[in-house]
């Protein structure tokens, strides 16, 4: 069986960043996916789910809300590993071109207070599994350690 191209991204080189991990064609219009890489694989702790759950409904929240991004957003979910995010939009995109959008929802995520959307056992399905403080420090991180001074290194796959 050959091996789906994320399994042949070196683990071992990859940095947190923002990175196309994939562009399909979906009829006439093209799907750009991307790996938001959070921490370092292999290298650092993964994150616990309860602050990747409390990340994932406060950014599927905001990008469905986006003004320009909202009809654009496909999905916006957790990798298995736990290291990253997978976003997928329509649209053909480099990772260059979301850094915007990226500041601004990790940002939001930084600064959220109060009640997570979604988070009701009426509305999600292990609405216990969540820690806002952790994804308020992680959103922060993110910010800080690689969107805001984003380099190229971080914005295309190693070699």
């Amino acid at each position: 069986m050959e091996k789906i191209t994320s399994f042949t991204i070196d683990h071992l080189k990859l940095k947190p960043g923002v990175y196309v991990s994939r562009k399909d064609s979906v009829g006439a219009e093209i799907i750009t996916t991307f790996d938001l890489r959070l921490t370092s694989p292999n290298d650092e702790p993964v994150m616990n789910t309860a602050e990747m759950h409390t990340i994932e409904h406060l950014a599927a929240t905001f990008l469905r809300n986006h003004k320009i991004f909202g009809e654009k957003t496909i999905y916006f979910g957790p990798m298995g590993c736990r290291t990253g995010f997978y976003l997928l939009l329509a649209g053909e995109y480099e990772s260059s071109d979301i850094v915007p959008l990226l500041i601004e929802m990790f940002r939001f995520i930084a600064d959220f207070a109060g009640e997570v959307p979604g988070a009701s056992a009426k509305d999600c399905g292990n609405y216990l599994d969540m820690n806002l403080p952790m994804a308020n420090y992680i959103a922060k991180k993110y910010l800080h350690d690689v969107l805001e001074n984003i380099t190229q290194e971080q914005l295309i796959y190693p070699d």
